[in-house]
């Protein structure tokens, strides 16, 4: 079911001009809107993706489908978009939000920290883990994540005391999975890589990649049912059948998924030093 939003925090930045709000159930999330610049596939893009990064076991953000009723609209006209010299409102109903880790008046979220914590994050292996992801997602963009500080049990597998603090990476914003609006399969030996090679200078060969690679290949066909279920039927009208091809296509692209990891070695950027 819907949560309604609440309260209007700010706005966020970034091409999809998504909002921070605060929701019914005490959370914040990250809402993009279904008419935002970008195209409603984005909600799609994003819901689905949120649904395989769970069952991959990735860290990201906890979604959820968010109600924007007019009365909410009205009582906050700064919840807008700008395209050009215009600004226009949201449609009234049912959109997509990412939760925010804790909330904004308390926890501090970051997009960059320096190398000496980049070392010290509690969940190195999900910059492996989301790079087999954004692969076989066709992710058109570079890996986008967040830093923030937590109790590392609770947001990460790391043998780690219950109380024992430290930095954990979220992965983020997956808009353009399936090359964001067109819904194709595009490939680039960079697509998908995180900017920073740090994150990769323990990759020797593929087994580093395991056991991401085992579960893509080997993903379930009722999870990807489940995902089309859960997408608002508002979200796909007239476009079910080619969601419905999307989803055929990119089963039949799992198997692909080790030799696209191997063709990152191609790129100008040599990603992983230290493969063998």
């Amino acid at each position: 079911m819907p949560i309604p939003a609440r309260r209007l925090i700010r706005k966020m930045r970034g091409g999809a001009q998504a909002h921070l709000i605060e929701a019914g159930d005490g959370h914040c999330y990250v809402v993009k809107f279904q008419n935002n610049p970008q195209h409603r596939r984005i909600l799609v893009n994003e819901l689905i993706a949120s649904i395989f990064l769970r069952y991959l076991q990735i860290s990201s953000p906890e979604f959820a489908i968010v109600e924007l009723t007019r009365d909410f609209l009205l009582a906050n006209p700064e919840v807008s978009i700008q395209l050009g010299q215009r600004s226009i409102r949201p449609e009234p109903g049912w959109h997509y939000g990412s939760r925010y880790p804790g909330h904004p008046d308390t926890t501090a979220v970051y997009d960059f920290v320096p190398d000496a914590l980049l070392g010290a994050v509690g969940n190195p292996l999900d910059f492996l883990a989301a790079l087999v992801f954004d692969k076989w997602m066709a992710n058109a963009d570079g890996r986008q994540c967040v830093f923030f500080r937590a109790r590392l049990k609770e947001w990460t597998s790391a043998e780690a005391h219950p109380l024992k603090l430290g930095f954990v990476a979220l992965m983020i914003d997956h808009g353009f999975v399936f090359n964001g609006p067109y819904w194709d399969f595009p490939e680039s030996p960079v697509q998908g890589l995180y900017h920073r090679k740090a994150v990769y200078e323990k990759v020797r060969s593929l087994d580093d990649f395991q056991p991401w690679l085992d579960r893509v290949i080997y993903f379930p066909e009722a999870v990807v049912d489940q995902a089309l279920r859960q997408v608002p039927a508002e979200w796909i009208e007239g476009e079910e059948e080619c969601l419905e091809r999307l989803f055929q296509n990119l089963l039949r692209r799992r198997k692909r998924v080790p030799d696209l990891i191997s063709d990152c070695r191609k790129a100008v950027t040599t990603p992983f030093p230290n493969w063998t």
